[in-house]
């Protein structure tokens, strides 16, 4: 069990009647994260993580490398630093190159801070070329940093120069095989965003920069959104304005639409051999002769994910978390130091936390014991912070049995202790079934553009 006392935590503290002026506007999740002490500004567009917001990055993570394993991903690690070289092969240096970080060394030579790495897993799959096809289909993934120089920063984490992403990078045969992959990758991101319980929709989008055939968006549906998608009630076609508004009336004779705001986490693109063919990157078919490999691209904003959530989810004073993403599940607050309910209280503590491994994970147990300050404002900053639930232990006994206060989302109890273990249980039962939905049940195809979570 973790103790509030030791974690290095630095809240934002206004002074009473405060008046705050914004120099620019910020979002509900960038407020939020910044003044209950979990993300702080670095520069323009950087930020850092405090370890509260830590173990949400930690447990987004985990979730995304499991769901991309369970598709048969291998997770790898790429430097940051990629040779501009490659990029010359493929061809995207010669566009609009203001997003991009470029920087030499001390012997002349050009690199990039990588926004994607598209070109070095190809570069890395040609210096071993030809493989063989019994080494396919081959999938690579790795989770780490990215950096886009934006010409606006904004909304803290949602659009930043320097974030975490998820990249996973598929190598096939033929172009039918990569859709078979397109659609498995897909369907294991249907199984994540349903995991998280944020409502979220899948759009057709355009292939912008990365190029490729096929491209699907994930969105989390927000005022705060920079997308605009348009959305079919009747026929469930769903796009991102960016691609031709006409596609809806070659789909269907409704015009029932509507329009949306969504910010996205997610994107998956069929690359074919665009960056293959000029990387050579190939593979031996079975009857020997070489042919270049077709590749798919999926990436997943960790960092943005995470705040995407916080947007969605969160009231104005209030941080909510996916239930899989709290930052710890439980939080007790005990009697202040001093209080003539400290004894009893510290007693039913030590009883109901040697009980509480039982029913969920001790390593989900935060115990605020600042017991210089009042249950009430202990409590208050519980609530702001977002856990999902409250153990107050203040010393109270009812006919001779202790009560402990129970507080979630939607209930206040004041219950007895086995009560309490029980809800709790109950809540470590519902996230297990959560962490292990199939996939089976989202499995789907490219043909079904939308998805409502």
């Amino acid at each position: 069990m973790e103790r509030l006392s030791r974690l290095f935590w630095p809240v934002i503290v206004s002074p009473k009647n405060a008046v705050i002026k914004n120099v620019e506007a910020i979002s509900r999740s960038q407020k939020l994260l910044a003044e209950m002490g979990l993300v702080k500004p670095a520069h323009n567009g950087t930020f850092q993580l405090m370890p509260l917001a830590q173990r949400v990055f930690d447990k987004c993570t985990k979730l995304v490398s499991r769901r991309m394993s369970a598709v048969g991903g291998q997770q790898i690690l790429m430097p940051i630093l990629t040779s501009s070289e490659h990029w010359k092969k493929s061809g995207r240096l010669d566009g609009d190159i203001t997003e991009f970080y470029l920087l030499h060394d001390r012997h002349g030579k050009q690199f990039l801070l990588s926004p994607t790495h598209e070109e070095a897993v190809t570069a890395l799959i040609a210096s071993i070329s030809p493989i063989s096809y019994r080494q396919l289909p081959l999938r690579l993934f790795q989770i780490g940093p990215k950096f886009r120089d934006e010409l606006k920063s904004r909304f803290g984490l949602i659009r930043a120069k320097e974030f975490i992403m998820k990249d996973l990078y598929t190598f096939d045969r033929d172009v039918q095989l990569s859709l078979q992959t397109y659609n498995e990758v897909n369907a294991a991101y249907d199984t994540l965003f349903r995991q998280l319980e944020v409502p979220f929709v899948k759009v057709e989008a355009a292939t912008g920069m990365m190029g490729g055939s096929v491209s699907h968006e994930y969105h989390y549906i927000t005022p705060t959104g920079e997308d605009q998608l348009m959305l079919c009630d009747n026929c469930g076609f769903a796009a991102n304005v960016e691609i031709c508004n006409a596609e809806i009336c070659r789909r269907c004779k409704s015009a029932s639409l509507q329009y949306v705001r969504g910010i996205e986490v997610a994107h998956t693109f069929v690359l074919k051999d665009k960056y293959s063919r000029p990387l050579k990157a190939t593979f031996l078919q079975d009857n020997g002769k070489p042919e270049y490999l077709v590749m798919g691209c999926y990436g997943i904003g960790i960092s943005r994910l995470v705040a995407a959530a916080v947007e969605v989810l969160s009231t104005e004073k209030e941080l909510r978390w996916p239930k899989l993403l709290a930052p710890f599940d439980i939080c007790i607050i005990d009697a202040k130091q001093g209080s003539k309910e400290e004894e009893m209280a510290n007693k039913i503590k030590n009883d109901f936390c040697g009980s509480l491994g039982k029913v969920c994970s001790i390593e989900e147990v935060l115990i605020d014991d600042r017991n210089h300050l009042t249950i009430g404002k202990r409590l208050l900053d519980a609530k702001r912070m977002g856990y999902p639930i409250i153990v107050i232990i203040s010393g109270k006994i009812v006919d001779g049995t202790a009560r402990v206060e129970l507080h979630m989302p939607h209930a206040s109890l004041q219950i007895e202790q086995s009560e309490a273990l029980s809800e709790i249980a109950k809540y470590t039962k519902a996230k297990s079934k959560l962490l292990n939905i199939s996939a089976d049940s989202t499995q789907g195809s490219i043909a079904n553009t939308a998805s409502f979570g």
